[in-house]
């Protein structure tokens, strides 16, 4: 009975090093996470949206996340504001002669019954343009999109590291302002 009862003692602070080590480790190995929320508007459900780190002085920034249309119409998805820059916008990212071209996608970008559409690097992506200060590990950007028929969400994106290709993943990859092939990124005035 003694060798029970010293389990049952023991058994609670086992429970909380536990705890602890599981807090700590991430801490000293510099990976935590920022969790994202997922969002509901109507028949649209939006996962996983995230951001990176800007560099002092960078003009615009980027939010990215998954939109997926359960609805039976169509709906098309436009970004109204956001609490980091003046002016936020759903951009495309294509190709052309070597040079990576960004353009606002005109009347929304539109997301099929049934269709899931992932905003990413180098591809669609919410534009953050003429940001009020740099976008900071840690932190977030909360931006209102609106949907034609859906209506409008508030949504939060994380702000992950530099570098960072999705939530969860290691740093590193993700788009580059200059590949091997001597490409360059432009964004086109509008």
């Amino acid at each position: 009975m003694s060798n029970s009862l010293t389990a049952m003692r023991s058994a609670p602070r086992f429970v909380l090093v536990a705890n602890l080590f599981a807090a700590i480790v991430p801490l000293a190995c510099g990976t935590i996470v920022a969790r994202a929320a997922d969002y509901d508007v109507g028949s649209i459900h939006i996962a996983q949206p995230w951001s990176r780190v800007t560099p002092k002085g960078a003009k615009v920034g980027a939010g990215y996340m998954t939109i997926t249309n359960k609805g039976t119409t169509p709906d098309k998805v436009n970004c109204v504001s956001d609490d980091a820059s003046a002016q936020c916008e759903i951009h495309s990212m294509t190709m052309e002669g070597g040079v990576m071209k960004m353009r606002p996608v005109e009347g929304g970008l539109e997301i099929k019954p049934g269709e899931t559409v992932t905003l990413a690097p180098s591809s669609f992506h919410v534009m953050f343009r003429d940001l009020k200060h740099p976008l900071e590990e840690g932190k977030t950007v909360k931006a209102t999109l609106i949907f034609d028929k859906a209506g409008s969400v508030d949504v939060e994106y994380p702000i992950l590291a530099v570098g960072a290709t999705a939530p969860g993943t290691a740093s590193g990859g993700g788009m580059k302002m200059q590949g091997s092939g001597g490409g360059m990124m432009r964004m086109d005035k509008h």
